[in-house]
């Protein structure tokens, strides 16, 4: 196993983790009302999860003995994923959901048959890429099976062929994503996709989940840049896509993208790549208000030139941002940054970035300089690192995301904020417009409140509330982050009856006993 794992307790390299000056608890304190720091995480030796229900040699013989792992580390470094309830419950010794065992693939051919395998003795399967999810992507319900298994995907990672021509690369699913960005990168190519998770993610990852990076105004998300895919399911094998666009029937790729694995596990995908930019630049620009930026982008989304990057913070999380104002080489206070990024050749990134700053000065905007977008562009993976230290002081920050049409993103911007302060006294609600179309753009949040005596019994009172805003006012449940368990029954409202019944039959058809991630996406029929 030679990819590092991640911090089990939190996110990332422990080598990086954030520390909070004193000064800054101080803060907190008075600011959302910190009274006492919790308990320290237990101990990775402390943690028992519950006796494996399964021989390793049902699945040994697929693999190889040296591929199936059963030993308590291993299976708790697989139990769930990294969102704040994820965390609070691994800090916490909760191991209940951890893996029977954790097997390693090395080809698509020993996916398929571990699959069939599997659904012949009704076990249950949990395809593992980088462990981010944040939606509970890796908490599925395996009541009634045999037992369950943490798919890993890491040794697919392979980039298998590379078409100049065509600008294509073809790449498993267990190529985590800095490596495939190495891989590209020497022969001359870029995927473009950077999103906050970048640092562990993988590329069937990417695609299960409809990820969006943080330069997808350039690049666009990664859904788009799928043109062909390798689906391994109990039944069989799904090859997807034989050119750019076809008029061949609906497009089976799209019902592949974003089905999180309870469909099947993506083994390979072929993605459109670009020619690595000679240069990348990042600048930062200053609005009164959220609505004035807001308009600014929506000018740039609709009518261009469009950046690379692309995003614009409200008031509440500019502050925040502005803490050290000199840094920034803007105003002490108030207004609204934006950061605008190119990626491409001089002479066509300087003539954008002209086009740009005309149309955003035009709009109201102020230039800042690029030393803004530059500290955003150096930092922009750091945030969960933030995360886990807050958590050490007591305080809980956790993220929440939807997406709109342009002429509705006030009031479901309004409708997200209203309801976590109402069901978050005292606390901190930041947003950030990230990622922009023509017809709209998504809006992530980001909550930072006292943990209080039962941290998770808060969030999740929060997360429903607002899950339920975020459906009355007419947003998406999820742009980028995926439906997993968490999201799953705003997902039933958001697609229908109807919908849900098309989706079940889809998992029928390749998954007859239900093993695929079982509970996630898709809720248990009746």
């Amino acid at each position: 196993m030679s990819i590092p794992d991640m911090l089990w307790s939190g996110w990332g390299d422990p080598e990086r983790a954030a520390h909070l000056p004193d000064s800054v608890t101080d803060l907190l304190r008075e600011l959302l009302g910190v009274r006492e720091e919790p308990d320290q995480p237990v101990k990775l030796a402390e943690i028992e999860p519950p006796a494996p229900r399964l021989s390793a040699r049902i699945l040994a013989d697929v693999v190889g003995d040296e591929h199936v792992r059963t030993d308590d580390e291993t299976r708790i470094r697989h139990t769930r994923g990294k969102s704040t309830p994820d965390l609070l419950r691994i800090r916490a010794g909760d191991a209940r959901t951890a893996p029977d065992a954790v097997v390693l693939p090395g080809s698509h051919d020993e996916v398929a048959e571990l699959l069939a395998r599997c659904s012949r003795h009704r076990i249950a399967v949990v395809p593992f890429g980088g462990g981010t999810s944040v939606v509970g992507g890796l908490t599925p319900e395996t009541g009634g099976f045999a037992g369950m298994i943490a798919l890993d995907l890491r040794r697919l990672d392979r980039l298998l062929c590379v078409d100049s021509v065509s600008r294509t690369a073809t790449l498993q699913a267990g190529l985590r994503a800095p490596r495939a960005e190495e891989l590209l990168n020497e022969q001359g190519f870029t995927l473009g996709h950077f999103p906050q998770s970048f640092e562990w993610a993988s590329i069937g990852g990417f695609a299960a989940t409809r990820s969006s990076g943080q330069a997808s105004a350039g690049y666009g998300r990664f859904d788009e840049m799928v043109v062909a895919l390798t689906l391994a399911t109990p039944r069989g094998t799904l090859e997807v896509g034989r050119s750019p666009r076809s008029a061949a029937g609906p497009d089976l790729r799209q019902l592949v993208l974003g089905s999180e694995g309870a469909f099947g596990v993506i083994t390979d995908v072929t993605v459109r790549v670009r020619p690595l930019p000679e240069t990348r630049a990042h600048e930062g620009w200053l609005f009164r208000s959220f609505s004035e930026g807001t308009s600014a982008i929506r000018a740039l989304a609709q009518d261009g030139p469009l950046p690379t990057v692309l995003r614009l913070s409200d008031e509440t999380e500019t502050m925040i941002g502005l803490a050290r104002p000199s840094e920034l080489g803007g105003p002490k206070s108030g207004g609204c940054l934006a950061i605008c990024g190119y990626d491409g050749a001089p002479a066509e990134v300087a003539q954008r970035r002209a086009k740009v700053r005309a149309l955003l000065r035009s709009r109201g905007g102020e230039f800042l300089g690029d030393e803004p977008g530059e500290n955003w562009a150096e930092g922009r993976f750091s945030a969960p690192y933030l995360r886990d230290a807050l958590l050490d002081a007591g305080v809980l920050a956790e993220t929440l995301e939807t997406a709109g049409f342009w002429s509705n993103l006030p009031r479901l911007y309004d409708a997200v904020r209203l309801t976590l302060t109402h069901e978050l006294p005292s606390s901190v609600v930041m947003c950030h417009v990230s990622h922009v179309y023509p017809a709209g753009a998504s809006l992530y949040f980001t909550v930072v409140t006292a943990q209080g005596d039962d941290p998770l019994a808060r969030w999740q009172r929060a997360k429903a509330a607002v899950s339920d805003a975020i459906i009355e006012a007419g947003g998406t449940i999820s742009h980028h982050h995926g439906v997993g368990v968490d999201h799953r029954d705003w997902f039933v409202r958001e697609a229908g009856p109807l919908g849900v019944e098309v989706l079940r039959a889809v998992k029928h058809r390749l998954d007859p006993e239900g093993i695929l991630n079982p509970g996630v996406l898709i809720p248990p029929a009746g």
